[in-house]
């Protein structure tokens, strides 16, 4: 082991990007909370606290200088596809603006190009722009899908979250296995065989034996028609075979 090391020192240099009058505010307004909390914050543990925590909030609510819209079309790209492209599993660490206690889950976006992608990474760093802020699930569904629709034009957009919210485990009710899902669709998405390929897969619906199962019956029961919900079973049943048989599932419908 090195000299350096045995002196405590690191070996790398830690690169922060801070607004360094906020952050002094707020180191003020935390030492002073840790006070009326009846902690001492000159004492070893929390000398450091209330930078430490003043830094964090910075870092938690960076989406406030972030423009989600630049983020699209920085990497806007014409193309001619005209089926699904889905980004899932996206993690989402928010923090809820009631309690300013985290969120976590995951995010599902999809849209039906119409002349214009974006990059990959792109749709990733808008859930995360709107994400790093004081936010609700509901709302935070409904920027996305509309900052994607405003950018690209697409034929439809959708998305579902799916969360924990700390502020109903640890506190309040206390339900520990609560997920909260919400979604937004426009476009093509609003059709219900649109829908139900995007959700199956996305593989999102988890309630009731299989997932596939839960979607079919979901999405069946929100049909308008006799009609619609028998195609919907057959899209559905059609999409579950073909991943049975290890096929990859992919629309050919022309949106």
């Amino acid at each position: 082991m090195s000299e350096t090391l045995l002196e405590g020192q690191l070996n790398y240099e830690a690169i922060e990007k801070f607004d360094p009058e906020k952050l002094a505010k707020l180191q003020e307004h935390y030492a002073a909370i840790l006070e009326i909390l009846g902690e001492d914050p000159n004492r070893e543990g929390l000398v450091k606290t209330p930078l430490r925590v003043a830094k964090s909030m910075q870092f938690l609510t960076q989406g406030y200088a972030q423009d989600p819209m630049e983020i699209l079309l920085s990497a806007r790209f014409k193309e001619d596809y005209r089926q699904m492209v889905i980004v899932k599993d996206i993690e989402i660490y928010s923090l809820c603006e009631h309690h300013m206690i985290p969120f976590i889950g995951k995010a599902h976006v999809a849209y039906i190009p119409n002349g214009y992608i974006t990059g990959l990474s792109k749709i990733a760093r808008v859930v995360e722009a709107y994400s790093r802020r004081l936010q609700v699930q509901e709302r935070l569904t409904t920027q996305i899908k509309n900052a994607i629709n405003e950018a690209l034009h697409p034929l439809g957009v959708a998305v579902v979250i799916e969360a924990k919210h700390l502020c109903m485990a640890m506190r309040g009710v206390q339900k520990q296995d609560a997920v909260t899902v919400t979604s937004d669709f426009i476009g093509a998405f609003e059709r219900e065989t649109t829908r139900a390929e995007f959700l199956l897969v996305s593989d999102i619906t988890r309630a009731g034996g299989s997932r596939e199962g839960a979607n079919l019956q979901v999405l069946a029961k929100g049909s308008r028609s006799a009609h619609a919900r028998h195609a919907l079973r057959i899209s559905l049943h059609a999409a579950v075979a073909h991943k049975a048989v290890g096929c990859s599932v992919e629309s050919r419908l022309i949106y």
